[in-house]
Order: C-alpha cells, then sequence, then structure tokens
C-alpha cells in the first residue's frame, strides 16, 4: 500500500508540474513581462538596422552591427540592467521590424522608427531619442531642388517598404510616382542605377548615404519632423518607465552627446550642435 501511495504522490506531483508548465508555456513571448525576463536573463533584446550607415549597419569583417543607434542600445541596457547588462542584436528592416516586435522575437525596436499616431495604435513608444526630418538624396547637378519638384512630370522617387516616408511623399508630391524596395541597400542601388531621380527618407539616413556615395548630395532640407522612439509592444509599462528613466540618465551624463558626435559630427550638412541634447 505504502508503494501504492507513493507510485500516486509521484504522479498527482507530476501533473501538478506539468500544468504549471503548460500554463506558464500558455503565455507568448510577446505577453510575458520583458523586464522579468531580462532582470532573469541580464539581457535585452534589440531589433536594430544593418543597412543605414551611421545608424545600424553590418561590418563584413567581424559580422558586427555598429551604428549610433546600437551604441545608444548598449548604454541604456547597462542603465536599465547595471554596468554587467548585455545588448543582444537582432538584424530588422522596415518591414520586419514591427511582426518581430509582436511576435516576442526582440523586446525593442531601436531602428530609426519615426513616432507616428497610426503606429501607437499597434505598440509604445519611449520618448524620441533623435529628432530627424525627412529630405531627399539626389545626384550632383538634379535638377530636383525640393520635395515640390517631384511633382514635375511624373518623377519617380524611391523609398523602402515600410517607411513612413512613402506615405509622406504622397501628401507632398501627389503626382510623384513611388518605387518602394525592401531595404536601403537596394533603394541606393536603384537611385544609382537610373531607376528614379531620387531617394527619399529622413535626413541622418540620407546623410550616411552621401558619405558612402560621394556623387550624391541632400538637397531641399527637411520637409517633416520624424521623431525616433523605441517601440515596444503594449502592455509593458515598466519596461517604458526604465527605457525613458535611462534615456534621461544617458543625456544628463553626457553619453548622448558623445555618441552623437561619434557618428555625425563629420557629416556635411548636419549640424550636430542643434542635434545635442
Amino acid at each position: 500500500m505504502k508503494k501504492v501511495f507513493r507510485l500516486v504522490s509521484i504522479i498527482v506531483s507530476s501533473l501538478a508540474l506539468l500544468l504549471v508548465l503548460t500554463a506558464c508555456g500558455s503565455k507568448s513571448l510577446a505577453n510575458q513581462n520583458v523586464m522579468t525576463r531580462a532582470k532573469q536573463t541580464n539581457t535585452i533584446t534589440w531589433g536594430v538596422k544593418a543597412d543605414t550607415k551611421l545608424f545600424g549597419l553590418m561590418d563584413v569583417k567581424n559580422g558586427q552591427i555598429k551604428g549610433f543607434e546600437v551604441d545608444m542600445a548598449k548604454a541604456l541596457t547597462k542603465q536599465i540592467l547595471g554596468p554587467k547588462g548585455k545588448a543582444d542584436f537582432v538584424q530588422v528592416t522596415s518591414s520586419t521590424r514591427m511582426p518581430l516586435l509582436r511576435n516576442g522575437n526582440i523586446d525593442a525596436i531601436m531602428a530609426t522608427t519615426t513616432i507616428t499616431p497610426q503606429r501607437e495604435k499597434q505598440v509604445d513608444f519611449s520618448r524620441s531619442y533623435f529628432d530627424a526630418g525627412q529630405s531627399l538624396l539626389v545626384k550632383k547637378g538634379s535638377p530636383i531642388k525640393s520635395v515640390k519638384d517631384l511633382n514635375k512630370n511624373g518623377a519617380t522617387v524611391i523609398g523602402v517598404v515600410g517607411s513612413n516616408s512613402v506615405q509622406n511623399i504622397a501628401k507632398f508630391a501627389p503626382k510623384a510616382k513611388v518605387l518602394q524596395l525592401s531595404d536601403y541597400a537596394q533603394a541606393v542601388t536603384a537611385l544609382k542605377s537610373g531607376q528614379g531621380e531620387a531617394l527619399t527618407t529622413d535626413n541622418g539616413i540620407l546623410g550616411g548615404m552621401a558619405v558612402e556615395n560621394p556623387g550624391y548630395v541632400l538637397t531641399g532640407g527637411a520637409f517633416t519632423k520624424e521623431p525616433y522612439g523605441i517601440a515596444i509592444n503594449k502592455h509593458q509599462p515598466q519596461f517604458k518607465r526604465n527605457l525613458n528613466s535611462a534615456l534621461t540618465r544617458v543625456e544628463q551624463s553626457g553619453e548622448y552627446n558623445r555618441i552623437l558626435k561619434k557618428w555625425f559630427g563629420n557629416v556635411p550638412g548636419m549640424n550636430v550642435k542643434e542635434m545635442e541634447r
């Protein structure tokens, strides 16, 4: 009888454990508390661009993504988790970043993501960490001097799928044709091969393209305000508070300005002094 009782006890305990594990497993990654998981793993997983010079670009020599947003993500991680906190990086594009966040593959998006009312219906944002503005990249000597010139003769402007800039062109140059490509590398190639008269996105991104492609310049100034924010899944209030607090500390310590100057200090046409915090 003792053996039978012991066997029954083991079975009951096993079933109870299975129920607990099932209950935990039923909660999707996206709905789990990010801060709880981050503290357990001492890691925050960030979605960053790997094709955007100055913000996030893959270094083919060592396979590491480098840029302003990568350095900022590392600084914020250490502010939130402590000096030994680890920042993991997952490569995203404008079209993949939101699905990866919703699925819980990443904890936060720091990938030149403009804060917009439409996006705020899907995700929560930190406060802005970079105040960009949409502009145009054209070949030197181009007759296009401003966004209004895109309306003339139905010019073709190149953009990236999932970016807010494509929607803005419809507002500012409704007669322009739009060619949407999957990433910025393809967009630059298309511009250089004559598939469009201009490439549009935020000025910070275009600045990186101009540095890499000396025959191309920014034109027309910024015709929109594009504040970048860190996107996270909804119902993560603690994570959002920690991100905003960490951003404040990074700014107040002077680390923000050091990172800013590191990546944008030598970009022609960009006034870093105006961007400092």
